[in-house]
């Protein structure tokens, strides 16, 4: 029988690299093996659900929260007129002033399943799960006679193993919702030009999101809440000047830019064109004017004496008030991520990179400024280890206290001190149980309050280190 809460799939060398990380000597002294496994367990299981509330972050710069909230509610009760649905309520933040909550409605496991299965990828499946319909590309699988307006059950095929075209497959999959095809079997595989529509338009999800996708375009944007958090941590003030050295896609640059009232200069980068052009979207999209943004190569964005560019990178040393480094990384904390098939060598290939970017991010810094370095990842070598090689090999940085604070202590394993890890922060979402934060439409008040407050839990995996650059250094 197939369960709909399947853990997430990883190569055995992975998931026995990433035992190791929550079974490390610190955590085993402390909290023993039992809790250790436990713990471990229960993350494999959460990483392949989404978080229980969908994060919308409101463009400040364009319209007030409370205008906003007025907008996604009535467009909530649009998708879903007549249902029980339309009463989803949105949330305000109690901590973060821009940030409005949706519950995630689910897991819905009676839902009845159609004979016609369509398989897709994980990739695919995962975006189903977060409110998204099915796009042609992403569909791997369908039945030989399926045609244009038949009902059909999704699957995710966990573990990468159908291959595209096949009428049917019998492998590790897992139901992700019914929808209705839009096309029959013989255009999606059979076109002699690569489709990019919807193919399958989902009906019934196992988890019931709300689509806001090309909506409020200007006032809102969706991001996961610790990616919310980072920009409130950096704390920016109008009229700094600021780089996000890795800035793809623009949620954080575009933040940024709005918690300085679009005051200031905001310098992006990132090293790949189709990522430089999504930014340049996102800030067009959401009218944010302090936002220069370039292609270039963070590695290399510290100027060599004699070469520095006038107005773009490479850039001369001590040019910015604040830096943000949300680092490349394994992206082991992404939820909903049902199969992960990077081998480990890839896996562990990031820390030597985060560490260039952060060499070059360092010397960027002014004396007195402020570095945040964030990853969506949950391992030490990317996370705590970090810090402390930092901490180590910068004498002039000191960790400072983060506001505001929604996430956990930083993990024991790396050789932090007790008050060194107190000013980390890591949104590890091992607490939940399996199969997420189950939100009914049925709960009163008072249990919604507290799912608020869940809402801070039940997130991706995600690191947050914040440093001061010394004077006298």
């Amino acid at each position: 029988m197939l369960s709909v809460f399947p853990k997430i799939s990883l190569k055995p060398e992975v998931e026995a690299y990433l035992q190791s990380v929550f079974k490390n000597k610190e955590l085993l002294a402390t909290l023993g093996s039992e809790q250790c496994e436990f713990n471990f367990e229960a993350l494999l299981r959460c990483l392949s659900h989404p978080p229980a509330f969908t994060s919308i972050r409101v463009n400040t710069c364009m319209a007030s929260t409370d205008h906003v909230k007025k907008l996604l509610t009535e467009e909530i009760q649009k998708q879903f007129k007549g249902l029980p649905m339309s009463d989803i309520p949105v949330l305000e933040h109690p901590k973060l002033p821009d940030v409005l909550l949706i519950p995630v409605i689910g897991p819905r496991v009676t839902l009845q399943r159609h004979s016609f299965e369509v398989i897709v990828g994980a990739q695919c499946g995962n975006a189903v799960l977060r409110g998204a319909h099915v796009f042609i590309p992403g569909i791997l699988s369908a039945p030989k006679l399926m045609k244009a307006g038949d009902a059909v059950s999704v699957y995710s095929d966990i573990c990468g193993k159908c291959k595209r075209g096949a009428i049917e497959f019998m492998g590790s999959k897992a139901f992700v919702g019914n929808g209705i095809a839009e096309l029959s079997r013989n255009e999606i595989f059979c076109s002699n030009c690569t489709l990019r529509g919807v193919g399958i338009r989902m009906t019934e999800r196992v988890y019931i999101s709300p689509s806001f996708d090309n909506l409020l375009s200007n006032f809102v944007f969706l991001q996961n809440l610790p990616s919310v958090v980072v920009s409130h941590v950096l704390d920016p003030n109008p009229g700094e000047r600021i780089l996000d050295i890795c800035a793809a896609p623009g949620g954080k640059t575009t933040h940024i830019a709005a918690l300085m009232n679009d005051e200031g200069e905001v310098i992006a980068m990132d090293k790949i064109a189709n990522k430089v052009k999504k930014i340049k979207q996102n800030a067009e999209n959401l009218q944010l004017k302090c936002i220069k943004v370039f292609c270039y190569d963070g590695t290399k964005a510290l100027a060599k004496e004699g070469i520095w560019a006038e107005q773009g990178p490479p850039f001369l040393p001590e040019s910015f008030d604040r830096v943000l480094l949300d680092a490349p990384c394994s992206g082991l904390g992404q939820r909903p991520n049902m199969a992960c098939d990077w081998s480990l060598k890839e896996i562990t290939s990031y820390p030597p990179l985060q560490r260039k970017l952060f060499r070059v991010a360092v010397n960027l810094l002014k004396p007195g400024g402020i570095l945040v370095y964030s990853t969506c990842t949950i391992t030490l070598a990317e996370n705590e280890e970090q810090v402390a090689w930092a901490l180590n090999y910068f004498p002039c940085l000191r960790l400072q206290p983060q506001e505001p604070r929604l996430g956990e202590e930083g993990m024991m394993g790396a050789g932090l001190s007790s008050d060194q890890r107190k000013l980390l922060q890591r949104f590890d979402p091992t607490s939940v149980t399996e199969g997420g934060t189950s939100v009914s439409l049925d709960q009163d008040s008072s249990q919604m309050t507290q799912l608020i407050k869940s809402a801070n839990k039940d997130t991706i995996g995600f690191f947050i280190a914040k440093f001061v650059k010394e004077q006298d250094a």
